[in-house]
């Protein structure tokens, strides 16, 4: 899952983003209204989530709700706001934000209405993912070859349920690393090659070969 901040504390936007990488989230982070509605109109099918600050410079993050709303896109919305006034509540919610936070919060409560957000119908996803021999629990967050867990480090099984939820469709290494790492991340780098490679060694057998190198384009999982 992939998470935009758009908040001018840096500080704070900094710490949401250490924290939501830290349980499994690719997050990026911008500081000013009109640059995060540009992001937004350009780039909203990369995101899963908005987490928007009500209070922004160069624009507002109800403006930019609003403009989101009446131009059809429908990424989900969480409101960061200082005020906890009922009028500026419903005015968020009024122009299209799914939930609203009041600041300060703790990082679990954020979390959990994050967690909320994301379980509704329309961002419903499957939880658990089959390729060959492989089941992926989401949930959970394991692995199973057969009945065997395999464990996994927190990139490679983001990398891996990527890959799964992507079956026979063939994914460069940009498109990975903006869905796993971030917008911010070296596309020179090499780090998708090495966590594709550590991933074979704990998957592939004798007798399949289940992420295939595709030569100059990119990688592809056999379901």
């Amino acid at each position: 899952m992939r998470i935009l901040i758009i908040e001018d504390e840096e500080s704070l936007a900094k710490l949401i983003k250490d924290g939501l990488v830290s349980e499994g989230f690719a997050v990026d982070y911008i500081l000013d209204g009109e640059t995060g509605q540009t992001r937004i109109e350009l780039c909203h099918d990369d995101y899963d989530l908005i987490i928007l600050d009500l209070m922004l410079p160069k624009r507002s993050g109800l403006e930019i709700c609003k403009f989101a709303r009446d131009n059809k896109i429908t990424t989900p919305i969480l409101m960061l706001t200082a005020k906890d006034g009922a009028e500026d509540i419903i005015g968020g919610l009024n122009v299209g934000a799914d939930d609203y936070l009041t600041k300060p919060f703790s990082f679990q409560v954020l979390l959990a209405r994050i967690r909320a957000i994301l379980r509704r119908p329309k961002a419903a996803l499957p939880l658990k993912l089959k390729a060959q021999n492989l089941t992926l629990d989401i949930i959970g967050k394991q692995l199973f070859k057969d009945d065997k867990e395999i464990k996994l480090t927190l990139k490679e099984f983001n990398l891996l349920e990527y890959l799964m939820r992507n079956p026979n469709r063939v994914l460069t290494r940009e498109q990975i690393l903006s869905n796993v790492w971030d917008f911010s991340f070296d596309s020179f780098s090499n780090v998708v090659d090495v966590h594709i490679t550590n991933l074979r060694k704990k998957l592939d057998d004798k007798n399949s070969k289940l992420v295939k190198t595709i030569h100059g384009v990119g990688y592809q999982l056999s379901a």
